[in-house]
């Protein structure tokens, strides 16, 4: 506060906040209402989701562990060999006492495994780690700093549960919401901006002068189109129509009536040196970058080998990408062998 002391600002709080018997009545009321209306009512119920069923061994059943929703169980148990350790154990009545007592340890150390594998199975039934990709698109409805933090306290979400887990990333997520709204008002004020309407106004002119940037800013892209000559004048007459103030002769546009985006460069990307030149310049095309590329065949190549042949939809159902994407990579592998239509 650039008016007031550090006192005032103390003495007004006290006196608006503390000490108003009106703000303290209203707060009491609305407690009580609160009560009031969930006193009689009984606890609403909702039903889990149901957790999706693949085929056997497909890709998305690889990514839920080989769980098996029908029986709630997973295919593999966690320390799945540990009742190994009890198939040649036998009490019988001769058995001397240390001989019935290293039984009894090895029992009991079996029985602490078996507390393990609940205790994990209880975490991720818990926490819904079945599904997860509705666990992973949930995740990623927070900012990038939330995702961040969300990613680095994953590993304590054990110790807590899933509701105490859950309000504190939702606390520091509005944490990161108000410093957000604490920095434009901030900038509000440095820009001399004393009301919203001002504000309004100032971010309308604000989006506009970004705009004008941007299309003065464009070096990168003229360096992405110099080596084809052709897509070098075409980028230069369209820009000459903008400058001029009119719409652009030739939009750059495909089929789709959307503006082409220049192809990728492959250049020290993880996974080029892996490719072959079809390869690459299918990569370049789609602008896709190599590592993605070679999960995604790998993934197809597999289920091509497990039925036989792969159909478009089954493509499309494995890689959960853009449709047209997956139609470029799918006809691409037809054409050069890799795999066989279904």
């Amino acid at each position: 506060m650039c008016t007031k002391t550090k006192e005032e600002c103390e003495k007004h709080y006290m006196k608006h906040f503390i000490n108003n018997p009106l703000f303290a009545s209203t707060l009491l009321n609305l407690k009580q209402a609160e009560e009031a209306k969930t006193a009689d009512t009984a606890i609403p119920f909702h039903s889990t989701d149901d957790p999706p069923r693949p085929t056997f061994d497909s890709l998305l059943s690889r990514d839920m562990a080989g769980y098996m929703p029908a029986r709630a169980d997973f295919i593999e148990e966690f320390d799945n060999y540990a009742e190994w350790d009890l198939r040649d154990i036998d009490f019988v009545e001769d058995d001397s006492d240390i001989l019935h007592a290293l039984k009894m340890a090895v029992v009991d150390i079996y029985h602490s495994r078996l507390k393990e594998r609940q205790r994990r199975k209880k975490i991720i039934r818990d926490h819904g780690l079945i599904n997860l990709r509705k666990f992973q698109l949930m995740e990623r409805r927070y900012p990038k700093e939330v995702q961040d933090l969300y990613e680095t306290m994953r590993r304590f979400a054990r110790i807590v549960g899933p509701v105490e887990h859950d309000k504190f990333i939702e606390s520091h997520a509005l944490e990161f919401e108000l410093r957000r709204e604490i920095k434009r008002l901030q900038e509000y004020r440095t820009a001399g901006i004393t009301n919203f309407c001002s504000a309004r106004t100032y971010d309308h002119l604000k989006k506009t002068r970004e705009e004008e940037r941007l299309k003065r800013t464009m070096l990168s892209e003229v360096l992405q189109y110099i080596q084809d000559s052709s897509a070098c004048q075409q980028w230069l007459r369209r820009q000459a129509d903008i400058d001029s103030g009119l719409s652009p002769s030739i939009p750059m546009a495909s089929n789709s009536g959307r503006r082409s985006a220049p192809p990728l460069n492959l250049t020290g990307l993880p996974g080029t040196e892996k490719l072959n030149e079809k390869e690459k310049e299918l990569c370049q095309m789609v602008r896709l970058v190599p590592g993605a590329y070679l999960e995604y065949k790998s993934a197809l190549l597999n289920e091509c080998n497990k039925q036989g042949g792969l159909r478009l939809a089954q493509a499309r159902a494995l890689i959960k990408i853009d449709v047209n994407k997956t139609r470029k990579i799918y006809d691409f592998l037809i054409r050069e062998g890799y795999i066989t239509k279904g």
